[in-house]
């Protein structure tokens, strides 16, 4: 396990699925972390539980990236209630089924407010108060670089993530900030329990590692992003996806 100890993080989005496994896992590392939720207030509090129970550091902060004005708040509340912030996971996103017929225009701004809009000026102002030795990471998508066509928008979402993990890390490098992105594969969550119905045998039949993947598969990649045994790891994405090509 990394030792995160002295460090503050705020996970994205991380009252269930890869966040809230993320932000178990970084306290069991020995981060203080701020669970960051919307709706889901109960999920959260039950996540900060767990950190707390298991002898961690733990609050939970409501925040919806998808508006630039509750951005600075969650900010904010990291410094304020720890001190610092040293890790970003940029882990909050939508995922809905938008094939070319059933797209709209709102689907799309909404995809792309959170997705992309929301990550950028959450990096953006994570990076004001970070010094030297941060991480952010991206939590981006098999999808960006093999995209299906019946969620069009979302794949365009995830490619962008990529791109913005690599332009982040160059601009944020001479700072000595690191950014690092992480693409899961099919992933069992609370999220995609709907759309990934009857699709479970196909996916994992093109998964070399034959099995679903889970949330702890996903924060172990986090846990040595954010890790000293990264520190020569910026701007690019590792895919976690057992060997999967969507």
């Amino acid at each position: 396990m990394s030792d995160l100890s002295g460090k503050v993080a705020i996970v994205t989005g991380s009252s269930k699925g890869i966040g809230a496994g993320t932000a178990l896992r970084l306290a069991a590392d020995g981060a203080r972390v701020v669970v960051n939720y919307v709706s889901g207030q109960a999920d959260a509090e039950a996540v900060v539980g767990r950190i707390v129970a298991a002898g961690g550091e733990a609050v939970a902060v409501r925040a919806d990236l998808s508006r630039p004005d509750e951005i600075q708040p969650l900010i904010d509340a990291a410094v304020s209630t720890y001190g610092r912030l040293d890790i970003l996971v940029n882990n909050a996103g939508i995922y809905r089924v938008d094939s070319l017929e059933q797209l709209t225009a709102q689907s799309f701004d909404d995809h792309f407010a959170l997705n992309v809009r929301g990550l950028l000026l959450a990096t953006q102002a994570a990076a004001r108060v970070m010094t030297s030795g941060a991480v952010i990471v991206n939590i981006s998508s098999g999808l960006a670089k093999s995209p299906y066509p019946m969620v069009h928008v979302y794949c365009a979402t995830k490619g962008a993530v990529d791109t913005l993990t690599r332009s982040l890390g160059m601009e944020l490098g001479p700072r000595g900030i690191r950014v690092v992105g992480i693409a899961p594969g099919f992933v069992a969550t609370e999220g995609n329990a709907e759309s990934a119905k009857g699709m479970s045998d196909y996916l994992v039949g093109k998964t070399p590692l034959g099995r679903v993947g889970q949330p702890a598969d996903i924060a172990a990649a986090v846990s040595y992003a954010v890790s000293a045994d990264a520190a020569w790891v910026t701007g690019s994405t590792i895919d976690v996806a057992g060997g999967m090509v969507f």
